[in-house]
């Protein structure tokens, strides 16, 4: 099976999702404090409880709009390093990947304008057509989303697209 991680990262906390990168199903996911992500992230070229060190790792990239930006923005670039630095490079000499936002809005919803909603149920609609709960279901029927919530919808999102786009066979676009 192949995995991959996305990681939409945060000045204090980021969001992560581990899926399998043929179906996008989310295996493993949370939203933790960088630290946290940051030692598990490190550790996994010796547990392999997390992914393997071979899995391609994709980091959402912090892109400028030409407006002042404050502190936090700073921070999460020093964090976004260092997740790249933690993820190292795997066998191929392949080192973690960097995307910015604009082009999984476009992905999901062809426009750049998209808010967060918006990928969200574009999300939903491919996923979980019809299941309650924006497809998280409940705790009796859990749904292929359920325990999502805040940052890891945009993590998610750039899992995805990665697999749809960066890991597709040569010639072929999911």
């Amino acid at each position: 099976m192949s995995r991959l991680l996305a990681i939409d990262p945060g000045n204090t906390e980021s969001g992560w999702v581990v899926i399998d990168a043929n179906t996008c199903q989310p295996l493993e996911f949370g939203k933790s404090n960088n630290y946290d992500l940051l030692e598990k992230v490190w550790g996994r070229a010796h547990t392999h409880d997390f992914i393997e060190l071979d899995d391609p790792v994709f980091i959402e990239m912090v892109a400028s709009y030409g407006m002042a930006v404050g502190k936090d923005v700073f921070e999460t670039c020093v964090w976004i390093g260092r997740f790249a630095e933690a993820c190292g490079r795997d066998s191929n000499g392949e080192a973690s990947q960097f995307v910015y936002r604009r082009p999984v809005k476009l992905h999901h919803c062809h426009s750049a304008k998209a808010k967060d909603s918006n990928i969200r149920q574009a999300l939903v609609d491919r996923f979980a057509p019809g299941q309650p709960n924006y497809g998280k279901g409940t705790k009796a029927q859990p749904g292929w989303f359920y325990g999502f919530n805040a940052d890891i919808w945009q993590a998610y999102a750039l899992a995805v697209y990665a697999a749809d786009t960066q890991l597709a066979p040569e010639g072929e676009t999911l």
